[in-house]
């Protein structure tokens, strides 16, 4: 089983009410959920990962794995990031990939992955995550060229403990910032349908690799 979690959702700017309260993320709290980011050309986010999301699940399908998305459409609200993390683990998911972009500087560019620091009941998957995240970033550069980020993280690779969805995971998982939709190279790619295709087709493999 994969899980695939499209960042955001369509009607979060208009319910600040339900997506700012505040949820237990394994070290603190956070907002259930927030808005995410868009292209310059308004391009949202959560447009983005939800179209991302829906062609890699339809790949990953064709090859015979058994998908789950943590939303059924763009249109809806949340669900909070505590709840992103249970529908992978009441999943008991092999591998739990939740789809972002990024929302930094115009001047950065490139892509990278956010691997679990342990928090409490994620120590289990630290290092299975890690291997996802390698296998995830391999697949996404070869594929479709994008460069490492300029602007954070090493090698493609940051670790994170401020991230509900990672603090609460018991299965393995990571974060892809597929771009920086700010900055012009990736706002143009990340808006295409092709290349979007393509880093579907690049993400499959990844998930081919690390399952083996």
């Amino acid at each position: 089983m994969i899980v695939v979690d499209p960042g955001h959702n369509g009607g979060n700017a208009g319910r600040p009410d339900e997506i700012n309260k505040k949820v237990f993320i394994g070290n603190g709290y956070k907002a259930c959920n927030t808005t995410g980011t868009s292209t310059a050309a308004g391009y949202s986010e959560h447009a983005f990962t939800w179209d991302l999301a829906n062609r890699l699940a339809k790949v990953l399908r064709g090859e015979g794995a058994k998908v789950t998305l943590t939303r059924e459409d763009d249109r809806g609200v949340g669900p909070c990031v505590n709840e992103r993390a249970a529908i992978g683990n009441r999943a008991k998911a092999d591998a739990v990939l939740s789809l972002h972009g990024d929302g930094a500087a115009a001047s950065g560019h490139g892509f990278h992955v956010i691997e679990p620091l342990p928090v409490g009941k994620n120590t289990g998957i630290v290092a299975a995550s890690a291997r996802l995240g390698e296998a995830i970033r391999d697949a996404y550069r070869s594929g479709t060229g994008i460069p490492y980020a300029s602007y954070v993280g090493r090698a493609g690779l940051d670790r994170r403990g401020d991230l509900g969805g990672l603090n609460l995971s018991t299965v393995p998982i990571v974060f892809l910032e597929c771009g920086n939709m700010p900055n012009p190279g990736d706002a143009a790619k990340m808006s295409s349908a092709s290349f979007r295709q393509r880093m579907a087709d690049s993400l499959a493999r990844g998930f081919e690799h690390y399952l083996g």
